[in-house]
């Protein structure tokens, strides 16, 4: 954007300087003319441009987003990104801010991020949130998510952080600590029976290690390469947890390859487990952003989860693409109740449009077994 500035300059006559010095002469100042209308339609052309005479590029957008948990809202999504200690052959550290409201008066305000140190000796992986959203809650497993007349209307309050600390200790292998923080309120309860003898106030602290095998060409928008992880976490009553103690175990991996011109395939395997007594607030769940989107984030949930997705994402026109993809998920208390007439179908649609270079703003519409949702969001779901 041109910047507008005014000089004045009082030159001294030319006699009065020497034969070999000629006089100053500064350029007429460029005079911004675009408008209003003009600035916003240039920062958007320029967004995605490289300012390698910024330490952090940084930039925002807005657009809305509905589902049957929140309703119709709008979304403010800013992008960062940056080279750690001004490295420009270290990996690109990106950070992502999120802010949605929406009509029932659901907010949250969402900060997620990597942080590259250089030579990728050292990553940081982080994700803070806090939210306030009226929704409802069905209880545990699978069948009481299915009753539709099982549920009860309350407002949840959630404060959560989480970060993986992960060094390389070989080509392409990460390992490191791993630790996390959920603080959760039920309140306004609407159908107490429901929730029965849960505890409507949990706090959760956890600590353990993630292991990771990356070969992502670029972790915001990889085009090929493989990421695999598995984080395991301990709960014990010690660190605070005074009304439950039990682990979880998480892992994902996901693979991406290259088809034909401005063409990817990507595919992904989830799963969460937890073990002991973990509170209805940390057990793994369906729905959101990233994972079975479409479905009422939430309503399916027990102490394990499995989900898979394949995912086509198609480069259409200059910063335009769009992606269709499938998948189907589950959640059941142990392996040994498993049942396959349970499984959750998931498909959808999206829009793409390239934010800053490899990073996507996205508009999915995702449907599932009897509900749907919009999602406005930033970089892909994974």
């Amino acid at each position: 954007m041109t910047a507008i500035g005014v000089s004045a300059q009082c030159p001294l006559p030319t006699a009065a300087l020497p034969d070999s010095v000629a006089p100053a002469v500064i350029p007429p100042v460029e005079h911004n003319s675009r408008g209003f209308i003009g600035n916003i339609i240039e920062y958007f052309l320029t967004t995605n441009k490289p300012k390698p005479y910024k330490d952090i590029d940084f930039s925002l957008i807005g657009g809305p987003f509905y589902s049957s948990d929140t309703k119709l809202g709008i979304g403010l999504v800013g992008a960062a990104l940056y080279h750690a200690a001004k490295d420009s052959l270290a990996p690109v550290s990106d950070l992502s801010l999120k802010c949605h409201v929406s009509t029932s008066l659901f907010s949250k305000v969402s900060i997620t991020g990597n942080h590259f140190f250089p030579d990728d000796r050292c990553r940081i992986t982080y994700g803070l949130s806090l939210s306030l959203l009226p929704t409802y809650f069905w209880g545990i497993g699978y069948e009481n998510a299915s009753d539709d007349n099982h549920k009860t209307k309350y407002r949840n309050l959630t404060f959560s952080f989480g970060t993986d600390v992960s060094f390389r200790i070989a080509p392409s292998l990460f390992a490191g600590p791993s630790f996390a923080l959920s603080y959760i309120i039920a309140s306004r309860i609407k159908v107490p029976e429901i929730f029965g003898d849960l505890p409507t106030t949990t706090t959760s602290v956890g600590t353990g290690i993630t292991i990771q095998y990356d070969t992502r060409d670029v972790v915001s928008e990889p085009h090929k390469g493989v990421n695999a992880r598995i984080v395991q976490r301990f709960y014990p009553s010690f660190f605070g947890n005074s009304s439950h103690s039990f682990s979880s175990t998480s892992f994902f991996l996901a693979g991406y390859f290259p088809l034909w011109k401005g063409a990817v395939l990507a595919a992904r395997l989830n799963g969460s487990f937890t073990y002991g007594d973990p509170p209805w607030g940390m057990m793994p769940h369906l729905g959101g952003s990233s994972t079975m989107r479409g479905y009422y984030e939430g309503r399916y949930r027990d102490k394990c989860s499995t989900d898979i997705t394949v995912e086509l994402r198609q480069s259409v026109w200059r910063r335009n693409g769009i992606v269709v993809w499938g998948g189907a998920g589950n959640v059941f208390p142990d392996f040994k109740n498993i049942r396959l007439k349970q499984i959750l179908p998931n498909f959808g649609l999206g829009y793409r449009w390239q934010f800053k270079q490899r990073m996507n703003v996205r508009v999915d519409i995702g449907f599932g077994r009897g509900e749907w949702g919009v999602e406005f969001n930033i970089n892909e779901a994974f």
